[in-house]
């Protein structure tokens, strides 16, 4: 089977409980994540053959995090050990990665001071036939713009199929450009972009009704994302997949969720789904990208393939931590 390889920034993620408790009892959970290992890590628990690429420092933490990530059947070989430190995060537990609680730490970590020319993306990309990243890379700095462009040019020339999650960090965008500037010019080599109306607005200048929380049907909500992925695929044509999420806040605790997957001038939805009390919404969009890669990896039909990442992503809201643990059986299951 062909590799998929991700790339992204690895983090760790301090979890506090906060009202004090995290500082009368000395303890702050611990996880290792970042948009990219998470969908990394659930297509290897999915049984494919996932790579990671990002970059850490040279001492034994790391190595600790590297034998870590390989014990979860993910490859590790395209590694870059250099620079001085590991990004870091603080989020509250329960939090959202939106949440004005997040705090980044990650200013000069390994990641954030690479440069092209420091992976060599033709060994790389020996034996991989897709390439996943994230929106969250170029929000970092000009440097690692640089060096996903140098990826992506490098991931075209050999006919790799490129995904990207168009998440969007406001907190990480500080280095004088907008992402209006930046993510068309790295979207343009993609041949599946998975998102929201929301993000495709600020992040590559699609039109967003003002009003459209005036009529919060689901119907309404779909009208506009298929509209939004056809000027999406109109603006870049080497797009095939259009992927948009519909996640909102449902009584005092929980969630509304649905998505729609638009391919071959038709678009498709998911099952409706709520819940009225979740364990933690981090990591949920990553798991919806793994389902997407999964299905589309496997040649699913377009609804099998929006149905299965839908039921991830659901699944994965009463999940503690940054990662997966169902298994394809299971989100299967929740299917009926």
């Amino acid at each position: 089977m062909n590799k998929i390889l991700c790339f992204g920034e690895i983090l760790l993620r301090m979890s506090p409980v906060l009202n004090g408790e995290w500082l009368q009892q000395n303890s702050m959970p611990v996880y290792v994540g970042g948009a990219e290992l998470n969908v990394a890590t659930a297509l290897a628990k999915w049984n494919l053959p996932a790579m990671y690429c990002s970059a850490m420092p040279e001492n034994y933490l790391s190595r600790e995090i590297e034998t870590y990530i390989q014990r979860k059947g993910i490859e590790t070989s395209a590694f870059h050990f250099s620079g001085n430190r590991i990004g870091i995060y603080y989020l509250p537990q329960g939090a959202d990665m939106k949440n004005a609680g997040v705090i980044y730490d990650r200013a000069y970590s390994s990641f954030a001071t690479l440069k092209p020319g420091m992976i060599d993306w033709d060994e790389a990309f020996e034996n991989v036939s897709w390439f996943h990243f994230s929106a969250i890379n170029p929000a970092v700095n000009d440097d690692v713009v640089d060096v996903c462009e140098e990826a992506l040019k490098a991931a075209s020339s050999k006919g790799i199929t490129i995904s990207i999650d168009l998440n969007y960090r406001a907190k990480l965008w500080q280095y004088g450009k907008r992402p209006v500037e930046v993510m068309p010019g790295l979207v343009r080599y993609c041949d599946v972009i998975m998102g929201n109306v929301w993000a495709a607005n600020t992040l590559l200048g699609m039109a967003v009704d003002p009003d459209i929380h005036n009529n919060p049907t689901k119907e309404s909500y779909l009208s506009h994302s298929l509209k939004t992925s056809q000027d999406i695929q109109q603006k870049f044509p080497k797009c095939k997949y259009i992927a948009n999420t519909f996640r909102f806040d449902h009584k005092e605790q929980g969630i509304r969720y649905f998505t729609a997957l638009y391919h071959d001038s038709s678009q498709v939805s998911s099952a409706e789904y709520y819940a009225d009390t979740i364990v933690d919404k981090v990591g949920s969009g990553d798991c919806f990208m793994g389902g997407l890669i999964y299905g589309l990896y496997h040649d699913y039909s377009q609804q099998k393939v929006i149905d299965f990442a839908t039921s991830a992503a659901y699944g994965k809201l009463f999940e503690k931590g940054d990662v997966t643990n169902q298994d394809v059986k299971t989100i299967e299951e929740r299917l009926g």
